[in-house]
């Protein structure tokens, strides 16, 4: 086909440049080279991109930073990638109505940071925030640390601007505190991964800025008693606005990456609240209890901002820890996304550690306790078809464990291409059937991210 139609500088297709568009971060999943890479500037430079590929039947991938660890922005053989890079500022911040409005390329670093210059909060953290963007978190419904009290992205997103497969233009959602004509296109849009349209505008609300968190650290000499902990916190309903979990794989790659002293231990779990006045001493004080409670070995607490923002980073720094200890050891990580009720985190842990016994693996535990969101990640050696294979096992057998657990298989980084056949386990037939009918309904020619999901 051809793309002369297009406008002068979208079309990119130096063949060294576009191989740095084949895949994101994930591992273990399939992958081609794009026919070219699309890079508009504006909504009206998508339409022009998705008219044309939808009039020639070219699949088109929808693509943020390209961080994300299923497959969601792999392309398929013959496709174009549609990179929104260069779609990338904040358009406003509205202190008054406390909203702000971004493209899809804005880093969520960055709105985070606009937000506070304004004495306003964005609250959704992942872990990526300094690279990851606003579309890809919208994609994908992402989460991150302060989810435990604040939610996710979708429960932050107002309004979006989404360019569908055909090049029409729709737009969703209200700026207002109350809306609710029509069904919620907003919600169903949110966590779509790319398959119903490309966003090319998002409004999201803003909170107050909070106080400065008061932290804890809590020691212990056994995974499962940071579990314990968890499910005692969660019982008791206390709602910190941060509750991490580490366990001694990834507490000692963070030391070895970074050298923060934080000690051999079977696991840490670490909180934070950032509750005004003396409300924050008082929720760590029971948090403490339960800790205690649960058999810790050792518990500090802190009204440090310096030790605050260094708990933050050695929380940050557990995947590019592990990711340095694959290395080390001459292979490569694989990393999970399960989510289960928070009274089962404990059994959750358990079946990993089966899982690492029986597999003769390392794998490395962290996550979001609080929510009950683990990431276990998988350290093999990915120069031998039996250790990627094993690797496979390992995963599988983890999703497995989080569905028999009542929980979920993707708690916040989406299905992709890496989980696509597990959705099936997940969902009912009925749910299955409505789903794909919705697809066809937004996309029937079946342009967009055709690999991915359903």
């Amino acid at each position: 086909m051809t793309w002369d139609a297009l406008p002068a500088g979208v079309l990119i297709d130096d063949p060294d440049v576009v191989a740095g568009y084949a895949h994101d971060q994930s591992r273990l999943t399939e992958r081609a080279t794009p026919s070219v890479v699309l890079a508009p500037r504006s909504t009206a430079e998508v339409q022009a991109c998705l008219r044309a590929a939808s009039a020639a039947g070219v699949a088109v991938v929808p693509r943020g930073a390209g961080s994300g660890l299923v497959g969601g922005a792999n392309a398929p053989a013959g496709s174009a990638v549609l990179s929104l890079h260069r779609m990338d500022r904040v358009l406003e911040v509205d202190p008054v109505e406390r909203l702000a409005v971004v493209q899809p390329g804005v880093v969520t670093g960055d709105l985070r940071s606009a937000a506070a210059g304004a004495g306003l909060f964005y609250p959704p953290d992942p872990g990526s925030v300094a690279f990851c963007t606003v579309g890809g978190n919208v994609a994908t419904d992402a989460g991150g640390m302060c989810c435990v009290k604040y939610g996710v992205t979708g429960d932050f997103v107002e309004a979006l601007e989404v360019v569908l497969a055909d090049g029409r233009v729709l737009r969703t959602g209200t700026r207002t505190v109350k809306g609710v004509a029509g069904y919620d296109l907003t919600s169903l849009f949110v966590g779509s991964e790319g398959t119903l349209g490309v966003v090319t505008e998002i409004t999201v609300r803003l909170l107050p800025a909070p106080a400065a968190p008061q932290t804890l650290v809590a020691s212990f000499d056994r995974l499962a008693s940071a579990g314990d902990a968890v499910a005692r916190i969660a019982a008791a309903g206390l709602t910190p606005s941060l509750l991490e979990v580490l366990d001694r794989t990834t507490v000692r790659a963070v030391d070895a990456h970074a050298g923060m002293g934080l000690g051999d231990v079977a696991a840490l779990l670490l909180v934070q609240s950032d509750d005004a006045g003396p409300g924050a001493a008082a929720l760590l004080e029971q948090v403490e209890s339960h800790c205690t409670g649960a058999g810790a070995v050792d518990v500090a607490r802190s009204d440090d901002a310096e030790e605050a923002a260094m708990l933050l980073e050695a929380r940050r720094l557990a995947l590019p820890a592990l990711e340095r200890l694959a290395a080390d050891r001459g292979g490569d990580w694989l990393l999970d996304d399960v989510c289960v009720p928070r009274a089962r985190v404990v059994d959750l842990i358990g079946a990993v550690e089966a899982v690492a016994h029986d597999l003769g693996l390392t794998i490395g535990v962290f996550g979001h306790a609080g929510d009950g969101n683990l990431h276990p990640t998988i350290v093999y050696d990915h120069t031998d078809p039996d250790g990627r294979a094993t690797a496979m096992r390992a995963f599988d057998r983890i999703t497995e464990a989080a569905l028999a657990l009542g929980g979920t298989i993707t708690g916040e980084h989406g299905v992709g291409t890496l989980k696509r056949h597990w959705l099936t386990r997940e969902l009912d037939p009925v749910a299955l059937d409505v789903q794909r009918a919705l697809r066809r309904t937004f996309d029937p020619a079946g342009v967009l991210s055709p690999h991915a999901v359903l």
